[in-house]
């Protein structure tokens, strides 16, 4: 049973990596903003949380999909698609990029507690045979430590990490010292919710334990 992530997260990969499966990996061909923007603008409204990461998870696992279905017909497989944004008093914080906005979004985090939102999104892939799909998504609760000082913020900030990741965080290296619980799957703010990627491979008939290719989970 042949996996591909729709992604280059280096972060999913890890995920799937520790949890036994070695997957290959595509780069998904789709314009985010623009995906967004045409939905928002045909709708007249601004997509929620929840709506906006399952519709650009299953964007990315179509587009992967199709192209392997084009250029390598005997694959037979899953291919999984992801998205997240976290959301903080209700306002959508994406990756900031710069370190300014990073320092700015850490000042503004510490001591509340905001949802990581990921939508998740795995298609049956087999030869001579549409493709079917399972999709949901997944949301983690995440409490900041109150007392994280300007001068640790600076120097996190300082180390890059936060710069690319949304909500400016992670909770699975540098930035975990400072956030203080994690309600729900810890694995949805690292990326991807395993257990919800298990409960879709479920649906499409593929039991999670098939998918183990590695011979360690380090």
């Amino acid at each position: 049973m042949r996996v591909c992530l729709a992604s280059t997260s280096p972060a999913r990969l890890m995920l799937l990596r520790q949890s036994g499966i070695e997957p290959e990996t595509r780069a998904p061909a789709v314009d985010e903003e623009a995906v967004i923007e045409e939905i928002e603008s045909r709708e007249g409204r601004t997509l929620a949380p929840d709506e906006h990461v399952l519709l650009l998870a299953r964007r990315k696992a179509a587009d992967v999909a199709a192209t392997i279905a084009a250029t390598d017909p005997a694959f037979d497989g899953i291919v999984i698609g992801g998205d997240s944004m976290f959301e903080l008093g209700g306002a959508v914080l994406g990756k900031p990029y710069t370190a300014d906005v990073a320092a700015e979004r850490w000042r503004e985090m510490r001591g509340r507690t905001g949802v990581l939102h990921s939508g998740h999104s795995v298609y049956r892939v087999t030869p001579d045979a549409p493709p079917r799909e399972a999709h949901a998504v997944a949301a983690a609760s995440v409490t900041f430590a109150a007392d994280v000082t300007d001068a640790e913020i600076a120097a996190y900030v300082a180390t890059g990490e936060p710069l690319h990741v949304a909500g400016a965080f992670t909770v699975d290296s540098l930035g975990g010292a400072f956030i203080e619980r994690v309600d729900g799957d810890p694995s949805t703010v690292v990326g991807m919710s395993l257990s919800t990627l298990r409960h879709l491979c479920a649906e499409l008939g593929v039991s999670w334990t098939d998918l183990w290719n590695r011979t360690d989970a380090s």
